[in-house]
């Protein structure tokens, strides 16, 4: 019998219908915050679950009762061209779209289109704030799509409303991205470390970096699946898809979807072995899904490629907390430190980029018939033949 439940790669985590653990199980000081009616960001890399604990954070605020809370995202207004009037329009109709999904009627802000004052993003959230009888907890998602002077004017007015919090404006504010607030400041000004005493990223109180899976977090994971079906992941097999993971959500979700959907075709009366997790990070890999599709397209910026050519390289990266290119890698998840090391955050990721760096070179290789004499037709090195050619070379 098929389990009515699966690894999700694609969206956000729904428990009735995915494997999941917990988002919010590690996460007490996001409910201290709210608590004291803070401002604070919650960052991290692509697919590590931030839209599943925002889905999860606003239900359970909801249906505790003490605050209204709704999630929306803001990258509808995530282009360089965009006016900051029609950003607004285009933040608010996210908002009062999202609302439905988490508030009953009496709850929702009024629709844009009957809202008689200027509508600016401040206006509507003091009005939103004076008309509900419990505390607005406010998360926005992909605030670091927005650019420019849209980005620095939406957060400008956020701060405004923290003076008049909670009683007329939301009481508190997530600000959710892929990077910490810092990386604001190099977007909007890139060659100004700061701006100035009034700036408008001065209103956080704490910046929440959402970590990867533990070995015991993949293995409650997995457990799940054996319980439904009955279908095993050893211990060997979780260490091992540990390793090459490095307990990255949506990769330890791939490789394991991989095994039991794509290799073993649901056959969960087979026995899943270290092979199959092998077989799996190739394939993957091959494959370069949109997760890696994604992490890869990073490597066309500078600042990034500048980094991880040097780990390629063999250069000696310290890690240094006034880094902005270091930290921001890093953020990305494509990088972490180990003990004094600056390492690739995973083998998956350790093995392909070094690939698709050096994939124009290779290809010129075998343009031009050079490895046809030492590669067998199974597409595997022939060792003598190649120490003869390169002692030849």
């Amino acid at each position: 019998m098929k389990s009515k439940r699966y690894f999700n790669t694609t969206g956000f985590c729904m428990p009735e219908r995915h494997y999941m653990i917990d988002p919010l199980r590690n996460q007490k000081i996001i409910f201290d915050l709210i608590e004291k009616t803070q401002y604070f960001t919650v960052h991290a890399p692509r697919q590590t679950g931030k839209t599943t604990l925002l889905h999860e954070l606003a239900h359970r605020l909801n249906k505790e009762g003490n605050y209204i809370s709704v999630v929306f995202s803001v990258e509808s207004a995530g282009y360089r061209s965009i006016t900051e009037e029609i950003a607004n329009k285009k933040i608010i109709n996210s908002l009062y779209s999202s609302s439905g999904q988490y508030l009953n009627k009496n709850n929702c802000p009024i629709s844009p289109e009957k809202y008689t004052k200027d509508l600016t993003l401040e206006n509507y959230l003091i009005d939103w704030a004076i008309s509900q009888p419990k505390p607005i907890v406010l998360l926005l998602d992909e605030i670091d799509s927005l650019y420019d002077d849209v980005l620095v004017s939406i957060l400008r007015q956020l701060r405004n409303g923290f003076q008049i919090r909670p009683k007329r404006f939301p009481s508190s504010v997530a600000l959710v991205g892929l990077r910490d607030v810092r990386e604001y400041k190099l977007k909007v000004r890139p060659t100004e470390a700061s701006l100035g005493s009034g700036s408008p990223f001065n209103i956080k109180a704490e910046s929440i970096l959402l970590g990867t899976f533990t070995k015991e977090e993949i293995s409650e994971l997995y457990s799940q699946h054996t319980k439904d079906t009955g279908q095993i992941f050893s211990k060997e097999v979780v260490d091992r898809i540990y390793e090459l993971t490095g307990g990255q959500p949506w990769l330890v979700n791939a490789v394991a979807n991989e095994i039991v959907e794509k290799i073993l075709k649901s056959d969960y009366t087979k026995t899943i072995t270290i092979d199959h997790a092998e077989q799996a990070k190739e394939n993957l890999i091959k494959r370069r899904d949109t997760h890696l599709d994604s992490l890869l397209d990073k490597l066309k910026e500078p600042r990034v490629k500048n980094i991880v050519s040097a780990i390629i390289n063999g250069d000696s990266l310290v890690y240094d907390n006034f880094n902005d290119d270091l930290l921001y890698v890093m953020d990305l998840g494509i990088i972490r430190k180990e003990k004094y090391d600056i390492i690739f955050s995973n083998e998956i990721y350790r093995e392909i980029i070094p690939r698709v760096l050096n994939f124009s070179m290779q290809e010129n290789i075998r343009e031009e018939g050079m490895t046809s004499c030492y590669i067998n037709p199974d597409g595997k090195l022939d060792m003598d033949k190649l120490l003869k050619a390169f002692q030849k070379f």
